[in-house]
Parts: C-alpha cells; sequence; structure tokens
C-alpha cells in the first residue's frame, strides 16, 4: 500500500506552488487536482476525489478543445471513484462520456480505448442494482458488440449488438444511442460482406441522425463515410462517391485535419476516384 499521507502532501505542495505562479484555469492546476482526487480514491474518501475531480475537468472543459484526451482521462477519473462507491449508473454514464470522446478522437483499435472497455467490465461484473434492462445497459452493450467487431468475432459481436436492440428498441432511450447500435450492426454486417443488411441498419441509424443532429455533425460523416465503403464494395461508384464526399465536407468543417477520421475519408475518397 502507498503512503497516501506523504503523496497528498506533496500533491498540495505542488499545488500551492502552481495556484500562485499560474493562471486559474492553467492545464497544470488540473494534473494537480486530478493528483490529488486520485489519492483521495485510493484512500476511500471519495466525497473529497470528486470534488478535485471536478475541479480538474472544469479547467479542462475551459482551456482545452472538445475531444481531447484528457478530458476522456478526467471521465475515466469519475467513472473509477463511482464504481468504488457502488453507483454504477454514475459510472456508466462517465464512461460513455470518455467512451464518446475516444471515438471522435482516435482510430478503431486505438489502445487508448483499453482502459475504457477494462472499466466498463468491471462495472458489468460489480453491479447488481440496476434492473437488467436498464437504458445504461442499451449502449454499452452495442459498444461492447463493436470491440468483438474490431476484433473479427462477429458471433459475439451480433450477441452484444441483439442484447442492445433488445433494451433500446423496448425500453424509453436516447435514439441516438439505438441509432449508434444500428450503424455498429451495420458495419459488422458490412465487414461479413452481407451489404443488403448492412445497408438496411445504415438506413435505420442514418435516418435517426439526420433527425436529431445538425446537418454538418461529424456522427453523420462517420455513417456516410460506412455507407460510402458499402457503396465501393458493391461496386456502385457513383453512390459510393455522393456519401464519401459528404463526410469529407462534415469532416473539413468539424474536424482537426490530422484528425484520423477525415483522412480515412479522404483515403476513401481516392480509392472511390480511382473506380470511376
Amino acid at each position: 500500500m502507498g503512503d497516501y499521507s506523504k503523496a497528498l502532501e506533496c500533491y498540495q505542495k505542488g499545488l500551492k506552488m502552481r495556484e500562485i505562479a499560474l493562471p486559474p484555469n492553467h492545464p497544470s492546476l488540473a494534473t494537480s487536482y486530478s493528483n490529488i482526487g486520485g489519492v483521495y480514491n485510493n484512500m476511500g474518501d471519495y466525497s473529497e476525489a470528486l470534488e478535485f475531480y471536478e475541479k480538474s475537468l472544469k479547467i479542462k472543459e475551459t482551456a482545452l478543445p472538445p475531444n481531447h484526451p484528457d478530458l476522456a482521462a478526467s471521465h475515466l477519473n469519475y467513472a473509477s471513484c463511482y464504481e468504488r462507491m457502488g453507483d454504477y449508473m454514475a459510472a456508466l454514464k462517465a464512461l460513455h462520456s470518455a467512451f464518446k470522446i475516444q471515438q471522435k478522437r482516435f482510430e478503431e483499435g486505438n489502445p487508448a480505448f483499453a482502459s475504457t472497455y477494462s472499466w466498463f467490465g468491471r462495472v458489468y461484473r460489480n453491479q447488481k442494482t440496476l434492473p437488467e434492462r436498464h437504458p445504461c445497459f442499451g449502449i454499452s452493450y452495442s459498444n461492447i458488440g463493436d470491440v468483438h467487431r474490431l476484433m473479427g468475432d462477429y458471433e459475439k459481436a451480433f450477441s452484444f449488438h441483439r442484447k442492445a436492440l433488445n433494451i433500446q428498441e423496448n425500453v424509453q432511450c436516447n435514439p441516438l444511442q439505438c441509432a449508434t447500435t444500428y450503424v455498429n450492426l451495420g458495419e459488422t454486417y458490412r465487414q461479413m460482406k452481407d451489404y443488403s443488411t448492412a445497408l438496411t441498419y445504415f438506413e435505420k441509424g442514418l435516418k435517426i441522425r439526420e433527425k436529431k443532429l445538425p446537418k454538418n455533425h461529424p456522427d453523420l460523416a462517420i455513417v456516410y463515410h460506412n455507407l460510402a465503403g458499402l457503396y465501393l464494395s458493391t461496386g456502385q461508384y457513383n453512390m459510393a462517391m455522393k456519401n464519401v464526399q459528404q463526410a469529407v465536407e462534415i469532416a473539413q468543417e468539424k474536424l482537426p485535419s490530422t484528425h484520423p477520421h477525415l483522412v480515412d475519408y479522404r483515403e476513401t475518397f481516392e480509392k472511390i476516384r480511382k473506380k470511376m
């Protein structure tokens, strides 16, 4: 076991120096608050931990872009604390916030997702207070299914996606979460070369997102890109080009020029262009 009192003393000394030398919204202060929160979390003083995590997150939200990995790390800190408190609903909410940021920031399969998925697993293993069909589980099952898709285990992917839809289509949930499951299912079917079924699910997801999101939302670009890949695989190059252009236009407006999604969309654009 670590010497928490000594760690806390050192972190607090560092914080006092930073509070004197730095402006109140400097990211280094957020780091200090997060470190102190981590010690309190390990000590089991969860109210103090949450207080410092909140101070850290407020600075990060002001000082950093909305899809910065450090914001995801803050939400993971919250998840850790809530999980230890036995507040699994709050832990799942924090995990979804972290996962959403990571999806926008990183390519599929990036190691950054590993910790998030591990916490999802831990929360599911320990939770005993939420009903099986609670809406929080719907999107979580979908995310787990997508992990199995990335690993090439399509049978398990389908199993978790069906669990997700069994909740999302029968319990009052956020429609956008249901749309995510439809898109995940569509991508699974596309990779299995069942293009007609993939198209059905992509269109279901797209219909919800087009209704609920602004026309230039990056989540729409994801579906357009998925559709472009599907049409490319089936030789429908005009439809592929139409969809990839929509994806690129949104991404160029809303994402940094080096964002992995924009890079992927441009690569797909070039593949389609060479086929036409």
